[in-house]
């Protein structure tokens, strides 16, 4: 062990704040401006349609770029990718905070999630890096874990109110101020995580890249275009397969889908945000359009799901998965977010917000508390040390794809009623249907 390893080890309560920090970035950065969309739309007149792009823009190059953070981070060094990540998103930030039109917000998202595309991956190899196995880094990982899960209500709630009393601009003036943060403490409190021998295959991480940019912005689109970008896409991933078969530094080691865990805990991670991003995308439109909450009371009125995957996620799942296997407490985890979905199917258009949004928001929210932990651990399971970073890129590259088909697919579905209520069922109806699916597919797998 390095002696900047073992300094670290000294400090580990501000190693773990500075990767939870980060972490919190990443998570809260698709969900911060939820709450903000309806003023977005306002301010810069746009539809439903064009407004989900706040929102995907980010997710769209969050998970193109993750397979090549990953690798960067494992080739050059964890620490060094991560600081460029960091400084990558908390400058973009500061670009949307400023921004005088819809391009420019939008190419900042974009650049914003190339940033956590690069910190992510290298956070989660920092922090076994930085914790050695054992009773330390499953704490660690717990708190790490229950930080992510929250950090996407979290960062709703969040943006909710600093709308209300600030404007939409100051909710990525709060980013860049945490980003500053974090950025600040990173030398102190991280190991410099040294990279390991090889190279970044150009090729692979070009079609990869490319590739996966591709087909989440055509299942973001609609009519011919979706779908020639979804055969550029098709062709592209193909070609990437072949590269990473025959490659000797491959940017996707495809042996890690030989790993039981690793598969399950990527089509837990795809559908945990297929349904919790859906969800929330949903809900200040539902909130503010139907209820007539300000921005404030919307955010506000999520408080409840944070509360329920923090505390679930910190004080529940880190001692049951001492008792049941992570891939158990994924499928129970992804009933619940299920079923918490499922629940808004019966939101009326004047609904009481205690008998009609609560039930469902805390049920699903102690569903991504089970869910979030058990799949981070199942993702990491049996992965050598040197591809943790790489193994961690492919958990979010999931999350990402799943947030953005999520979004996508709900969208397209609400809008294939004109009854705009009738739609948000439909949408929570199909998110729920995948979910409690992919649950049952997992559980079976077990049970093989």
């Amino acid at each position: 062990m390095t002696d900047t390893v073992v300094q670290s080890l000294h400090r580990p309560g501000l190693a773990l704040g500075v990767l939870a920090g980060a972490l919190a970035l990443d998570v809260s950065g698709l969900g911060v401006l939820n709450a903000a969309l309806p003023s977005i739309g306002e301010r810069f007149h746009l539809g439903d349609s064009t407004l989900q792009w706040v929102m995907t823009a980010y997710a769209v190059t969050f998970a193109g770029f993750l397979l090549v953070g990953g690798r960067l981070a494992d080739v050059l060094g964890r620490r060094r990718v991560f600081e460029v990540g960091v400084a990558l998103f908390t400058v973009s930030a500061l670009v949307g905070a400023v921004a005088p039109g819809t391009g420019v917000l939008l190419g900042a998202r974009a650049a914003q999630g190339i940033g956590a595309a690069l910190s992510g991956p290298a956070a989660l190899a920092l922090l076994t890096e930085t914790f050695p196995a054992g009773p330390a880094r499953n704490r660690a990982l717990s708190v790490y874990a229950a930080v992510g899960a929250a950090s996407f209500s979290g960062g709703v709630m969040l943006g909710g109110v600093l709308t209300q009393f600030f404007g939409w601009r100051s909710v990525l003036w709060f980013s860049v101020l945490l980003g500053a943060a974090v950025l600040a403490a990173t030398r102190a409190g991280l190991p410099d995580g040294a990279g390991h021998r090889g190279r970044l295959d150009l090729p692979g991480a070009f079609s990869g890249t490319l590739g996966l940019t591709l087909l989440i912005v055509g299942v973001s689109s609609d009519g011919a275009s979706a779908w020639g970008l979804l055969a550029a896409a098709a062709v592209l991933l193909v070609l990437f397969v072949v590269r990473e078969h025959r490659t000797d530094d491959p940017v996707l080691p495809l042996g890690l889908f030989r790993i039981a865990s690793v598969r399950a805990a990527s089509l837990a991670a795809f559908l945990q945000y297929m349904g919790s991003v859906g969800m929330l995308f949903f809900a200040p439109l539902y909130l503010q359009g139907m209820l007539d909450y300000s921005p404030f009371e919307s955010g506000l009125a999520l408080v409840p799901m944070s509360l329920a995957v923090f505390l679930t996620a910190n004080f529940a799942t880190g001692r049951l998965l001492a008792t049941y296997a992570p891939r158990t407490l994924m499928a129970v985890g992804l009933v619940l977010i299920g079923v918490g979905t499922g629940l808004w199917v019966g939101t009326p258009d004047d609904g009481n917000y205690v008998l009609y949004v609560l039930p469902g928001l805390v049920l699903s929210g102690i569903g991504q508390g089970l869910n979030f932990p058990s799949m981070t651990s199942a993702g990491l399971g049996g992965v050598p040390g040197e591809q943790h970073a790489v193994a961690g890129a492919v958990n979010v590259v999931t999350q990402q794809i799943g947030a953005s088909v999520g979004v996508a697919v709900m969208v397209l579905v609400a809008a294939t009623t004109d009854d705009q209520l009738a739609g948000y069922h439909l949408a929570y109806l199909t998110a729920a249907a995948a979910c409690v699916l992919g649950a049952a597919a997992i559980g079976a797998r077990r049970q093989a």
